[in-house]
């Protein structure tokens, strides 16, 4: 216990750097933002390796810290490849900050392990594209949502600093675009997976629990935004909407299930 809190706390710290550099007064895609994004990904990273060293964790503090760890390597690679992207990290990093408290906090709550019998190729990978298409959410989540500030500050004229570091709308609403149809096609997987995680478990193909029938939603709410984007061009505010509402569906089943089971049963 004391030392996945000592554990725990350095990962956190490692996090602030990279929300530091992004609010200076002249941000870039720089050698200080990459090495602080490398430093962001190795402390959770390092973590996330001690806690699997011995056994499978499944328990919500594990949980948390491997959502940041893969949350943090996607947008590292996505800033590689997608340019402006890097203008995510002033609500991209205090995210991470505030999955990375919860996780410390919730680190008191008993530990679950994956029987050994269970862990099968099958298993591991279904976790892997839960765990890629969450990450991806997330993206498009906080890209949606410096759409939202920018028309916000566009319609009240009224910018702020935090809206004068954030990409254009424009720039915002293609990355969302994006994002969202690499989240329709792993979370696509991600059903497939479980469903053959579940047969192989239980010998049923879907077992209608909570997880299942929030990850089929947000798959339906990501279908119709998609289809309406390219149809009608819906975009703006009711599109970054829709998007929050696939993240929050995609929250409730991920992490919500495991902290009501967690911590409020207990």
């Amino acid at each position: 216990m004391g030392n996945t809190l000592v554990f725990g706390l350095s990962a956190l710290v490692s996090l602030a750097p990279v929300t530091i550099v992004a609010y200076r007064r002249n941000p870039g895609p720089d050698a200080l933002f990459w090495l602080t994004c490398l430093v962001a990904l190795a402390g959770p990273l390092t973590l996330v390796t001690a806690l699997f060293s011995e056994t499978w964790q499944t328990d919500l503090s594990t949980s948390l810290w491997l959502t940041v760890t893969v949350s943090m390597a996607l947008f590292t690679g996505l800033c590689l490849v997608q340019p402006g992207a890097w203008r995510l990290a002033p609500l991209f990093g205090p995210y991470l900050i505030i999955l990375g408290l919860f996780a410390v906090v919730s680190s008191h709550a008993p530990s679950h392990t994956v029987m050994p019998g269970v862990e099968s190729w099958w298993v591991k990978s279904h976790i892997l594209v839960s765990l890629t298409t969450y990450a991806l959410l997330t993206l498009a989540a906080i890209a949606g949502l410096s759409v939202l500030l920018q028309e916000r500050a566009l319609r009240t004229r009224r910018r702020t600093r935090l809206t004068g570091l954030l990409p254009s709308i424009v720039d915002a609403e293609t990355l969302q675009v994006r994002l969202l149809i690499l989240s329709e096609i792993i979370l696509g997987a991600g059903l497939a997976t479980g469903a053959a995680s579940q047969l192989l478990i239980t010998g049923t193909p879907i077992g209608l629990d909570h997880k299942t029938v929030f990850a089929i939603s947000a798959f339906l709410v990501i279908g119709a935004l998609l289809v309406a984007h390219y149809r009608t061009g819906v975009r703006g505010r009711r599109a970054a909407r829709l998007a929050l509402l696939a993240y929050l569906l995609i929250t409730l089943g991920y992490l919500g299930v495991k902290f009501v089971s967690e911590i409020l049963i207990h």
